[in-house]
């Protein structure tokens, strides 16, 4: 089944901009619906966004509408996640997903205030 490894993480302030990756391997990345999910400490993990096969259909969070996008290269089986104007609330583990049940190690993000 398909692996998948995050990267692009770390520590910025409120209003930056962070740009995640995902690199999928081995198992069936073509015509699947790939995401990203976040979980805060505490908290349960949620949902953030979702980008279908051709990128032609995407789906957001309701707290990230309009501030993250989400984007992906078939070509080379990677997945991207563009974060701007980050709040301290975006402060989270963040993990790619294909949606078979399988998770990546996630990217830790941080934003201070």
């Amino acid at each position: 089944q398909v692996e998948l490894a995050e990267s692009g993480g770390g520590l910025v302030q409120a209003g930056e901009s962070l740009r995640l990756s995902c690199a999928a391997s081995g198992g069936t990345f073509n015509g699947r619906r790939m995401g990203w999910f976040r979980q805060a400490p505490g908290k349960a993990r949620e949902f953030v966004a979702s980008i279908n096969w051709s990128g032609s259909s995407t789906s957001y969070a309701d707290s990230v509408q309009g501030r993250f996008t989400i984007s992906r290269d078939n070509a080379n089986k990677m997945v991207f996640l563009q974060m701007n104007n980050l709040k301290p609330e975006d402060t989270a583990v963040y993990y790619c997903t294909a949606f078979t049940g399988v998770w990546g190690q996630g990217t830790q993000v941080t934003v201070s205030s």
